[in-house]
């Protein structure tokens, strides 16, 4: 079956699910582009449908890819470049996007063993900002991230482009503040807070030891709970006019400061 009409029901329900309200009500989501999805499925994610172009998918990677999913048990649907315009999100992903289950991230997800390095974003509201954190964690060999109290979600299209698909391949958990900070503390992970108000900077912190970085929306930053929690609290100083980084940039810079610290003690 080759699906050539924009108006299909089945096109429209792929359509609707680039709002969240209808992925939380489906338990569903969108998956674009052929290296998102290859690591989707290397973390083991089920897929429900696979539409694709051959106009577009035509190469020897999508070729690969579209039999892989097809083995696993996907649904493949074949549309026109047409219909497939209407359901890609973005150009230049290859001609397949999948449905995929959404799953549940417990903080039970996260090792805790063999010094762990994670981090922690509180109230983030950008999903391109929280989508570039997962590739800084990914690049940095970070243990897991956590989202604390998301207004971002973690299966938003854009998290997912952002990420590259590493938002699939780094261990992640998504709860509370207060469950997060009982669970780091309860696993003796070091909370180091970040804030413009702290007096020591990002150079002078051990993040060597077991570690949890955490960062605020660019907004409002961190609130007093996260704050009084704190082992140590934290800052990039700052020399220009502005008084805060990009969170993706100051996440990067602590990450790759511990990735440093951690090479350098062997």
């Amino acid at each position: 079956m080759k699906i050539t009409s924009p108006s299909n029901p089945r096109i429209k329900s792929v359509i609707r699910l680039g709002r969240r309200s209808e992925r939380t009500r489906t338990g569903l989501m969108p998956v674009e582009g052929v290296r998102e999805i290859s690591r989707a499925a290397d973390a083991g994610v089920e897929f429900r449908e696979v539409f694709y172009c051959p106009d577009i998918a035509d190469g020897e990677q999508e070729g690969r890819l579209l039999e892989r999913l097809a083995a696993a048990g996907a649904q493949m649907t074949e549309v026109s470049s047409a219909v497939f315009g209407k359901i890609a999100y973005r150009e230049s992903v290859g001609g397949i996007l999948a449905v995929a289950e959404r799953r549940d991230h417990p903080l039970e997800d996260i090792p805790t063993g063999d010094n762990p390095l994670l981090l922690v974003v509180d109230h983030l509201e950008k999903p391109g900002n929280l989508g570039a954190i997962f590739r800084s964690a990914d690049g940095a060999g970070a243990t897991g991230v956590i989202v604390s109290d998301p207004s971002a979600e973690i299966s938003n299209p854009n998290v997912i482009r952002a990420s590259l698909g590493t938002v699939f391949s780094v261990p992640k958990a998504v709860a509370p503040a207060a469950d997060v900070i009982s669970w780091l503390k309860g696993n003796g992970i070091a909370i180091m807070a970040t804030t413009p108000d702290a007096r020591t900077p990002w150079s002078d912190i051990d993040l060597a030891s077991p570690s949890a970085i955490v960062l605020g929306s660019e907004d409002r930053g961190l609130g007093d709970e996260w704050l009084k929690a704190a082992d140590v609290r934290v800052k990039i100083p700052m020399r220009g006019a502005a008084d805060s980084l990009n969170v993706s940039a100051a996440a990067a810079i602590l990450l790759y400061e511990a990735l440093r610290q951690r090479l350098r003690s062997g």
